[in-house]
């Protein structure tokens, strides 16, 4: 069987938080999303989700409501086990896409260089979340293949290093874009969406990576911050 015959993508609900006042939706439900893709040589994690509740987190996670939902227990209602997980990459490395990462030692773990390095100014990220004993980080610039049938696609914008992930199917590419598109709306071009152009650091990059994205002609897109799938 073909490797483009193999690939299965599973949604996996990382938790929920709830917007504040300065955001642009307050008082509203934020969603998170990671995805497992499945093929005979194993399961290839993108995103890990938020982190565990610490008191390092209290104040944040406080403020904003986070719900956290514990990846070996999401991953075993998917049917799978964490000892599956053969490599991870994160979309970016902020805080709800990155905070169990700590649960994959001595696998490889796949990130740009430039967002490596942003993750390490002050204010960026929950560093226990990525600095931990037993890292194994790949850091990769630009489009490049991890696996059979699955490619890292560079699309900064939302941050300096974001990526995402292309996955082939029979009938065309499955994407997996993270916060490189923030929602099925904006994708699809619905009036008024929950949209992440107009706030992302760099909004020129933003655009030009959503039209490499778009160039590909997708069957699928799923994304990291809403549960709804596009679909041609």
């Amino acid at each position: 069987m073909s490797s483009r015959q193999a690939l299965d993508v599973v949604a996996l609900p990382m938790g929920e938080f709830t917007f504040g006042p300065d955001d642009p939706w307050p008082g509203q439900t934020g969603v998170v999303v990671a995805y497992a893709v499945r093929s005979s040589g194993g399961v290839f994690l993108f995103d890990t989700g938020f982190a565990a509740r610490s008191e390092e987190l209290d104040e944040f996670y406080a403020t904003y409501d986070v719900r956290p939902q514990a990846l070996p227990e999401v991953l075993a209602v998917a049917g799978i086990d964490l000892g599956e997980i053969t490599a991870v990459a994160n979309c970016h490395l902020h805080l709800d896409h990155c905070g169990q990462n700590a649960l994959f030692p001595n696998r490889p773990i796949y990130v740009q260089p430039a967002e490596w390095s942003a993750a390490h100014e002050p204010d960026y990220t929950y560093l226990h979340a990525i600095d931990f004993p037993g890292a194994c980080y790949e850091q990769v610039a630009g489009d490049h293949e991890v696996a059979p049938g699955i490619r890292i696609f560079a699309t900064p914008g939302h941050s300096p290093g974001h990526q995402s992930l292309v996955v082939d199917s029979p009938d065309g590419p499955l994407l997996l874009v993270g916060q490189a598109i923030y929602s099925h709306g904006e994708w699809a071009g619905i009036p008024n969406p929950r949209e992440g152009g107009s706030r992302s650091a760099d909004i020129p990059a933003y655009r030009r990576s959503v039209k490499r994205l778009r160039a590909l002609n997708p069957k699928r897109v799923l994304f990291g911050h809403d549960r709804r799938p596009w679909t041609r």
